[in-house]
Parts: C-alpha cells; sequence; structure tokens
C-alpha cells in the first residue's frame, strides 16, 4: 500500500473517530480508539514507540516516543491542545528525521472540525 493509501486512511478514521467522540477529550482516549479503528481494518499500528537518538555512534534512549507509527510507513504525532504550535511541527519533522521515516501526519482533536487541525509534513 502506498504511502498516500495509508496517510488518507488514517485520516478518514481520525476524522471517523473525532466524530464519534468530540473535541475536549486526553490524547490517549483519542489514540486508542485510532489504533482500534486501524486495527479492525487490517492496518498494523505500534503505538508508543520509542525512538532513540542516536548520538556518537550510539543509541540513546532519552524518552521520545512516537504516537503511532502505522504500517511502518507514515508517524502519526496526536495532540489534544487548543491550537497547533510550530514546536509541534518541529517535533514531528524531528522524529521523521531521527526515524528515517518520510512521512508524517499531526492531528490535533481538539479542532471543532478536525480538518483544522491536520498538518501533514514530508522529510525530504
Amino acid at each position: 500500500m502506498k504511502s498516500e493509501e495509508i496517510s488518507g486512511a488514517v485520516l478518514r478514521y481520525a476524522m471517523k473517530v473525532h466524530s464519534a467522540l468530540g473535541p475536549g477529550l486526553l490524547e490517549s482516549a483519542y489514540e486508542a480508539c485510532l489504533v482500534h479503528e486501524l486495527h479492525k481494518t487490517g492496518f498494523h499500528v505500534a503505538s508508543q514507540l520509542a525512538l532513540p537518538v542516536v548520538y556518537d555512534g550510539i543509541q540513546i534512549d532519552v524518552g521520545y516516543r512516537i504516537d503511532l507509527l502505522v504500517n511502518d510507513t507514515i508517524i502519526v504525532a496526536l495532540k489534544a491542545v487548543e491550537k497547533l504550535l510550530p514546536i509541534h511541527q518541529a517535533q514531528l519533522l524531528s522524529y521523521l528525521k531521527l526515524s528515517g521515516k518520510r512521512i508524517g501526519l499531526l492531528i490535533n482533536f481538539h479542532e471543532l472540525h478536525l480538518r483544522d487541525g491536520i498538518k501533514r509534513m514530508v522529510n525530504d
């Protein structure tokens, strides 16, 4: 499956979850429901995946966690905040660089309309 198809599916299921739950819950609730939706439709999803920093030739676990990694291709960073900030985008870009992945989705579930809380990022 192509990355565009995977990211499209992630966004469809995120919208389904958001429509059912609405804004105002904790990030962990949205994460669990999105993982459930993706799993039941056959996607492989790793959640809270450790992401070490490679420094001086060694991997150092400094506590970074990828919210979701879908089909070992798309990093999904989930937020439940009033407004996405540049630091949220910078964090996703750093995760893309550290992991060597190309595409990431930043999804903020605290928007009235989820489409206003979605950012797609590409690591070239």
